[in-house]
């Protein structure tokens, strides 16, 4: 199957369109493919696999693990609809303290490929969200941090939710201002 890299605004962050096989019975897709991958120049040794649900309304983020356990990551939507976001927080990058937004859907089967030093959010945009991730880093409590998903100082143009659904750990991100005071990357 063809694998289309595509580049975005933000340095590293990429788009990953794969060609899939579609008929009357429904798909066939390869969300990873090592030797793929591999030949568009894309190496991570993903060595995790996690699934996320979420209902309408919930916003998630924005979340990263600092450099003591970094975590590449490659995401796809596989059940409804959601908006993406990545930050990127890499204080040497020419990117740094931008982000970027798109849509990821079952229909569009378009994947992010989020390299370390992001930061990274959701909200769902339908009754309910699954999205696949594959790590090349594991899940290490306490290297997680959160900076405020809607903090003025990023102004991220965020999908009008009425009433956002929070983890009482999304609600106290920090600030971008104490991100600037000790940057993780």
């Amino acid at each position: 199957m063809k694998l289309i890299v595509e580049g975005t605004p933000l340095k590293d962050l990429k788009i990953i369109n794969i060609d899939y096989f579609k008929d009357h019975r429904g798909f066939f897709i390869e969300p990873w493919h090592k030797k793929d991958f591999a030949r568009a120049g894309i190496r991570e040794n993903f060595i995790q696999d996690s699934l996320s649900r979420s209902k309408k309304g919930v916003i998630r983020g924005l979340h990263y693990q600092d450099s003591t356990a970094p975590m590449p990551k490659l995401i796809w939507c596989t059940k409804g609809k959601v908006f993406y976001v990545a930050l990127d927080i890499r204080s040497s990058s020419p990117t740094f303290s931008n982000w970027f937004g798109l849509e990821l859907s079952e229909e569009n089967k378009l994947e992010l490929l989020v390299p370390t030093g992001f930061a990274i959010g959701m909200a769902t945009l339908s009754n309910w969200v699954d999205l696949n991730y594959k790590q090349a880093g594991f899940y290490t409590p306490s290297a997680g941090k959160t900076i405020l998903w809607n903090d003025p100082d990023i102004g991220i143009n965020w999908p009008k939710i009425k009433r956002p659904i929070l983890s009482e750990k999304d609600r106290k991100g920090m600030t971008w201002k104490t991100y600037l005071k000790n940057p993780d990357f």
